[in-house]
């Protein structure tokens, strides 16, 4: 397989790099970024985005008739792991999974209203999925949603857990319980505005020092004209989007940064007088970390494979979500291990090894595990539509 960008693909490359230099800034870009630490949650990461969409460089594989350029996918991608490379913010959630799934499914209403504020990065999302008693089983979210004819629409009530995004964004990506008597074909997705009545946010901060959120449901009214696609068929629109947000949000930039800072570290690092780099067991290390890091590359380019040839690659998805997220936390034990007891000092103490970015590291990548469908739930998705196995549960 030919993995080698043409010179119109490298011409753009070239291009979005020198805007990124132009616009380096602390303010947007993550000097040590995590997998989902790259949220566009400042205005100054809003200008960012304002900076790109200006260029028409988001929603590049769009249909013209929705402002896109029609490029193929592989334009999309290299915006999305150029923007990681550098730690700044990604457009993943609003382009690539809600765009895309409200060019697939929704109705004239939701295109018009939606995809220009998209493409001109005016609008950022939040993604409900997850509730208390529906964590890696989504499909057994009990948001209820009771139809209300004499509005024409339906009224929510319930609880959404770590909805990343709710504290700053604008519109609520949520599915809720339409058909209590289908687990997964009693779904629906609705889009709810962040600041509607009846919303209420709760702060929960986790391992990896970043803010997600507990959302609360009381009489949330949603019209039908904000309902995505059709009634009680929200779980596939939800499965196609899982697919996207597993390619979307995870670039393999961030894998890459912190496999070069280690080999960096180790090339330069001494212990009791003695290069560690002269340490058969850190070789071994070094060279487990490169070695995955391809593989990583590799499991991705099957993902854009697929997704430019118009598909939906499920089980790639999951392989390649499922073999990055656990050997970037292979990567930060190894890391930890090679620093010893300076290794556990956090960012910005004195004396931290490399400013204690894997210290950082080894408590996110646990988040990476979960965020975007749990590792357990991906090696479920490639043994029974991948192999074929049975269930196991």
């Amino acid at each position: 397989m030919d993995f080698d960008l043409s010179d119109e693909e490298i011409a753009f490359q070239e291009e979005l790099e020198a805007f990124l230099e132009t616009n380096r800034s602390s303010e947007v870009m993550d000097h040590n970024p995590e997998q989902l630490s790259q949220t566009v949650d400042t205005p100054a990461k809003r200008g960012l985005m304002a900076g790109l969409a200006e260029r028409g460089w988001l929603g590049m594989s769009w249909p013209a008739e929705y402002g896109g350029a029609e490029k193929p996918g592989i334009y999309d991608f290299i915006l999305t792991e150029t923007l990681s490379r550098y730690g700044a913010p990604q457009p993943g959630k609003g382009v690539g999974i809600v765009g895309k799934t409200i060019i697939r499914h929704g109705n004239e209403n939701l295109k018009q209203y939606f995809l220009p504020k998209i493409i001109r990065a005016e609008v950022e999302f939040a993604i409900g999925y997850s509730e208390p008693q529906a964590g890696s089983d989504a499909a057994a979210m009990e948001l209820k949603a009771l139809r209300d004819e004499e509005r024409s629409g339906w009224v929510l009530n319930g609880h959404k857990t770590w909805t990343t995004s709710a504290h700053f964004a604008d519109w609520y990506w949520v599915g809720a319980r339409t058909d209590p008597g289908s687990k997964h074909q009693g779904i629906t997705v609705f889009l709810i505005p962040m600041d509607h009545e009846g919303l209420e946010i709760h702060a929960t901060w986790t391992i990896g020092d970043e803010r997600t959120n507990e959302v609360f449901f009381t009489d949330v009214f949603v019209p039908d004209d904000f309902v995505v696609g059709e009634v009680n068929q929200g779980w596939k629109y939800i499965c196609e989007a899982l697919d996207l947000e597993r390619f979307a949000m995870m670039p393999v930039g961030p894998l890459e940064m912190k496999v070069e800072a280690f080999c960096d570290w180790v090339r330069e690092s001494e212990c009791d007088g003695e290069p560690l780099r002269q340490a058969p067991r850190l070789r071994s290390k070094v060279a487990q970390a490169a070695t995955e890091l391809e593989v990583a590359r590799m499991l991705q380019r099957q993902v854009i494979a697929g997704a430019v040839k118009g598909g939906i690659p499920t089980v790639e998805s999951s392989m390649y979500k499922l073999f990055m997220n656990e050997a970037g936390k292979r990567l930060a034990n190894s890391a930890l291990d090679a620093m010893g007891p300076a290794g556990q000092l956090k960012p910005g103490v004195e004396d931290a090894p490399l400013d204690g970015r894997f210290e950082r590291s080894y408590r996110y990548t646990v988040v990476d595990t979960i965020g975007g469908g749990a590792s357990e739930i991906q090696k479920n998705i490639i043994s029974r539509r991948g192999l074929g196995l049975p269930k196991n549960f």
